[in-house]
């Protein structure tokens, strides 16, 4: 099983340079008093010492000791063995149990690491013990203030690196949001960008140059018959009127919303609703009712975009189980009415919040949303709340109503009136 470690960071470096000193030292120092006459065997004291740090030393070589906590398992075995040496041998080998305590919490986790120092405390309280020739509470109380103090320091300085660690994830997570918000954002601003100038372009450029293709017709028709070159220039005159107003619709739409690109509104419709299904598996249905009819562009995006913020909404946070969409072709108008069974909302609370887009769901601000159909974006949507979804109406003339109370669904209904310029859709 592998061993989760913190990472190393030059705190956990200092702190693991001062462990190997603090070995290196606490075997030299066995070593020096027994050769200065301690009462131990030079020769005996040596050799385990050096055996022991000869295990010690192999231990941070061995790649798979700081991977397995089974390695580790046997590594600490194998020190343990090394250091009962030293404690038959000397009495002074009782103060590298202090050291074997940061190893093993260190080492063998939550559970193994304390149970691994207790039997290394005892195991010291019992060797000195028999060099001494009796057992005291004195000989008891170093070996279990170490124990003690080494498990309150290792079980801190893990707590911390946890709650480190925590919070860098979330320093991280929200810098990953803020990139997404920020990309997010800029994505929105070329899309209104451009919708914007596709409105413009279409009210102001070609609707002047359709009129003055007209007025040339006009003028044309009143002409005398034989006026030579004046003709000529009328017709060249309508003409290039004619092409540039093409040129113009060309361009409206190419700033459109890719999904009124490859088709009509109740085209965009019906594929907004088979992805959400497939997305979300909210089932939604489309239904079509009266004469199909081109509608200008202005008002395919305004309805395209209404209905992927109210289905957002839907799938985000009314919980609905089932919305149905009606988008009817009437004499002069065209309504957008949706419907779910989702947890509904009031509607004069809403009303009472500031902001645009904010209703008693989660979040505020432009894309925040309340229950269905009031806000929250959908995939590929705008994310539009009411007040939003209402100016889109109101822009082009419109009306906007909502309908909803909590626990009995939402129901959202869009009437924009329809010049008569439009035609008939091409089956």
């Amino acid at each position: 099983m592998a061993t989760e470690r913190p990472r190393t960071t030059p705190v956990a470096r200092a702190l693991r340079a001062c462990l190997h000193l603090l070995v290196a030292g606490l075997l030299a120092l066995a070593v020096a008093r027994a050769a200065a006459g301690r009462g131990a065997d030079l020769a005996a004291v040596a050799a385990a010492a050096t055996a022991m740090a000869a295990v010690y030393a192999a231990g941070p070589l061995i790649g798979a000791v700081g991977r397995s906590r089974r390695a580790a398992g046997l590594w600490l075995a194998l020190l343990g063995l090394t250091w009962a040496g030293v404690l038959v041998a000397t009495p002074d080998g009782v103060w590298l149990a202090f050291p074997l305590y940061f190893l093993q919490l260190h080492l063998l986790g939550r559970r193994a690491g304390p149970a691994a120092v207790l039997l290394t405390a005892v195991a010291a309280i019992t060797a000195y013990s028999a060099h001494q020739h009796a057992a005291s509470v004195a000989a008891a109380i170093g070996p279990l203030l170490g124990a003690a103090v080494a498990t309150a320091t290792v079980l801190g300085y893990q707590a911390l690196y946890r709650e480190s660690e925590e919070r860098r994830r979330l320093i991280d997570e929200l810098t990953a949001a803020r990139a997404d918000l920020a990309a997010a954002h800029h994505a929105a601003g070329v899309l209104a960008e451009r919708e914007r100038l596709a409105r413009e372009i279409h009210d102001t450029l070609a609707q002047s140059l359709s009129s003055i293709q007209l007025l040339l017709r006009a003028a044309q028709r009143a002409l005398p018959e034989r006026t030579g070159p004046a003709a000529e220039y009328v017709e060249q005159a309508r003409q290039a009127a004619q092409d540039n107003l093409a040129e113009a619709r060309r361009f409206v739409r190419g700033l459109t919303p890719a999904d009124l690109e490859s088709g009509s509104l109740p085209d965009a419709l019906e594929r907004l609703c088979a992805t959400t299904t497939a997305h979300s598996g909210l089932p939604v249905r489309l239904h079509v009712s009266g004469e199909r009819v081109r509608l200008p562009v202005p008002h395919e995006v305004a309805l395209l975009r209404i209905a992927q913020s109210a289905l957002g909404n839907a799938v985000q946070h009314a919980g609905a189980g089932r919305a149905e969409m009606t988008l009817s072709f009437m004499a002069g108008e065209v309504a957008l009415d949706l419907v779910d069974d989702g947890a509904g909302f009031d509607p004069a609370a809403v009303g009472t919040r500031a902001g645009p887009g904010v209703g008693p769901g989660p979040g505020s601000g432009p894309d925040a949303g309340t229950a269905s159909g009031t806000g929250a974006g959908a995939a590929g949507g705008g994310g539009f709340g009411l007040p939003s979804m209402r100016a889109r109406a109101r822009a082009l003339g419109g009306t906007f109503a909502v309908e909803s109370a909590p626990g009995e669904g939402t129901a959202l209904a869009v009437l924009l009136p329809v010049p008569a310029a439009t035609t008939e859709e091409p089956a």
